[in-house]
């Protein structure tokens, strides 16, 4: 999955990819490098994030959509939370929606569930504004699976089919780095069983602190996460650095293979 964020403060990104020609120019380049997905951010959800206005977020997501759509063979997804974003996008032609917050806005789960999308479902401990302030857990891998559980089956109440649900679980967010590391070192247990597993580790502030790296220079440790998320048995890895990370899915995925 190949980053797209069109936000002007996204943590590693942002300004970069912003207005259609030059987000549909960096989308095409993902693709080239082997990204099967694209996932369009319109709201920075890094720590510290200030909320975006929800007319602000539809004018810069629902045109790169429709451009995304138009010119490209490729799975869109949408980074977003809102229940009115959600239905502009997969109204333009979104298949995925990525939301950090679990769909946990009032009317978004029955946003969701009124389209065709799949839907990820992410574990965040409070806001972005706030979640990294003080992160607390009893047992992060325990909470983290129950919390996913229980949005599994609050969308299946509504209907949302079986094969729509993915999960993640949300390094990063309202986590503090031994957080971090015990949900990759127990990905199995820390997501429920039989649904997809999305991870999103590139260039985050675990691999900053492992690694000691500034955030444009975590390529390595990046694609090191991506490599040990898919052996723990990730399905789907969003990344920045898309050549390289490919590069790294496609050796841990002959490990696996050959392990049987």
């Amino acid at each position: 999955m190949g980053v797209l964020n069109v936000t002007p403060d996204s943590f590693s990104d942002g300004g970069r990819h912003q207005g259609v020609a030059a987000a549909l120019a960096h989308a095409r380049r993902m693709v080239e490098e082997g990204a099967g997905i694209i996932d369009v951010g319109g709201e920075s959800t890094r720590p510290g994030a200030t909320a975006v206005p929800v007319e602000e977020e539809l004018q810069r997501v629902v045109p790169v959509v429709e451009a995304l759509r138009r010119e490209l063979d490729i799975v869109i997804s949408v980074d977003t939370s809102q229940p009115a974003v959600i239905r502009a996008v997969t109204a333009a032609g979104a298949h995925l929606i990525n939301d950090v917050r679990g769909l946990r806005l009032p009317g978004a789960l029955e946003a969701a569930a009124a389209s065709n999308a799949a839907v990820c479902l992410m574990h965040m401990q409070g806001e972005p504004g706030t979640m990294q302030q003080s992160p607390h857990y009893t047992d992060v891998v325990a909470e983290v699976r129950a919390w996913l559980q229980a949005r599994l089956e609050a969308c299946r109440v509504l209907g949302i089919a079986e094969d729509r649900l993915l999960v993640d679980p949300g390094f990063g967010f309202g986590k503090n780095l031994d957080h971090n590391l015990r949900l990759l070192a127990d990905l199995p247990a820390a997501t429920p069983p039989g649904v997809p597993v999305l991870v999103g580790l590139s260039r985050k502030s675990t691999v900053g602190a492992v690694t000691g790296r500034p955030v444009d220079q975590r390529l390595a440790g990046s694609v090191a996460a991506a490599a040990l998320a898919v052996r723990a048995g990730a399905h789907i890895v969003r990344a920045h650095d898309v050549a390289a990370t490919v590069d790294a899915v496609k050796l841990a995925a002959a490990v696996l293979a050959a392990a049987g």
